[in-house]
């Protein structure tokens, strides 16, 4: 669960995370407290969608405006903040509303943000997702997908960035979402309980600390937390510079193909996951343990499965699938000499410049045809003219 969440902080482009689990396992607690690990960000001052001066290309359209006058943007530092979406939320409360009666009087876009907005360059966390409207879920997942937030109502329309990590806690109790908004979510956590006595027990202990003096616990963990950050940001800079081989593009391939998944989405989230992991890990070269780890987060949900059975996959087959395409690696070559092998040889001989001479076979003896000779006699009567056949 961390290493998935940290993942998509790295790489937003990853596209979200889907935490399944048993209730009371630490889900939410561990959404609320990612934030606390981000460097603070620059915001531009007064401005509702939280632009980026230094990506003036994902700017909003006053910002855009105020650059192409020549002014300068003023911006601030702030912590990046968890925006949580209520399960009963409408639409109008998540995409924003459009003031349609002042659109008409005076001609002015006039645009009441919402939760999307928001969650610009934040993240976006909904709690029990599965109990959520499908319409809204899908609303929400095609921002995420495009970065961009698109109202129109009435003929008129406003669109505004919307790049968030999107984060989603479910308990498969409740009911499970629906396949194809499954999918969306590029990453797949099963989250259950510890069932070790000791490790247990020191969560009761930390949760007992915190309670009695929270600002003492912090502070003990103050150090971890800076230690996590650090990482998190010199993993951000190298991300760029990771490099992905075309034999692990073609393991990837070969994952998924044996796994059966629909569609080329998993193909494309085990790419990126696994850049994502390689920079994490300090390194510029995707190795095989990073496509392993990333195929054991973005296959879970998306493998086909029985009817009521968990989104679930063993590791085992995951490495079942890496041995087969190491073997089918090792046999590929010896396969490619022998072919070079074999067509040498008819090479060779056209090159080696000696002429051979061939016997001409007998002749072949040709069947005679005979061809029925008319008389050419006209006949008289009904019907079409005729002639008779003689026969030689």
């Amino acid at each position: 669960m961390k290493t998935a969440l940290i993942l998509n902080v790295i790489n937003p482009k990853i596209g979200g995370v889907l935490l399944r689990g048993e209730k009371g396992t630490g889900k939410s607690l561990a959404v609320r407290a990612l934030a606390n690990l981000l460097p603070e960000i620059d915001v531009v001052v007064d401005c509702p969608f939280h632009c980026d001066v230094s990506r003036l290309k994902d700017a909003c359209d006053a910002c855009s405006i105020k650059v192409s006058k020549g002014e300068k943007l003023s911006t601030i530092k702030r912590p990046v903040t968890v925006v949580e979406l209520p399960v009963g939320a409408t639409e109008d409360r998540l995409v924003g509303t459009i003031d349609i009666e002042k659109a008409i009087k005076t001609g002015e876009k006039h645009f009441e943000p919402g939760i999307l907005a928001q969650a610009n360059r934040n993240l976006l966390y909904i709690d029990e997702v599965n109990l959520l409207d499908d319409h809204l879920v899908d609303v929400l997942l095609d921002a995420a997908a495009m970065g961009i937030n698109y109202v129109e109502r009435e003929g008129v329309s406003f669109s505004h960035p919307s790049q968030f990590v999107l984060i989603g806690t479910m308990n498969p109790e409740e009911g499970e979402l629906r396949p194809q908004l499954l999918d969306r979510f590029a990453l797949s956590v099963e989250v259950k309980g510890i069932p070790y006595r000791e490790a247990r027990a020191e969560i009761v202990r930390r949760r007992v600390a915190f309670e009695n003096d929270p600002a003492s616990f912090v502070a003990s963990q103050s150090d971890n937390q800076e230690k996590i950050r650090k990482k998190i940001v010199a993993a951000t800079r190298l991300l760029p510079n990771v490099k992905l081989s075309d034999a692990l593009l073609d393991l990837i391939t070969q994952i998924c193909t044996d796994f059966a998944v629909d569609g080329h989405r998993a193909d494309i989230t085990i790419y990126k996951t696994a850049c994502t992991l390689a920079a994490f890990n300090g390194r510029t070269e995707v190795i095989e343990e990073d496509i392993k780890e990333a195929a054991e987060l973005v296959l879970p949900h998306r493998h086909r499965r029985q009817p009521f059975e968990e989104p679930q996959i063993e590791q085992q087959q995951v490495n079942d699938s890496v041995e087969k395409w190491n073997q089918e690696k090792k046999t590929q070559p010896q396969e490619s000499d022998n072919s070079n092998k074999s067509d040498d040889i008819p090479q060779e001989e056209e090159q080696s410049g000696e002429e051979q001479i061939f016997q001409a076979d007998k002749p072949y003896t040709v069947k005679p045809l005979t061809t029925p000779v008319f008389d050419e006699i006209e006949r008289h009567g009904s019907g079409p003219v005729s002639y008779t056949h003689l026969r030689a």
